[in-house]
């Protein structure tokens, strides 16, 4: 559930604050009404394991609008 003060967005952006480097991680968060912070762990640690995640992310980083 979507906190009070974040409302859950219905569409994927990147909002203008709470970016760490681009906002992917955020705006994903905010779309799926998650803290930024797991979203953010759970990035970090998939870069453990083999497969596109960065290039996933920089697609994202290109992609996605801003707020």
């Amino acid at each position: 559930m979507a906190s009070p003060s974040r409302p859950r967005s219905a569409t994927l952006s990147r909002p203008r604050n709470d970016r760490v480097i681009a906002g992917v991680c955020s705006g994903i968060a905010r779309r799926f009404g998650l803290s930024p912070n797991v979203v953010r762990l759970i990035f970090v640690l998939s870069l453990l394991l083999p497969g596109p995640q960065f290039l996933i992310y920089i697609g994202g980083w290109i992609l996605l609008p801003n707020e």
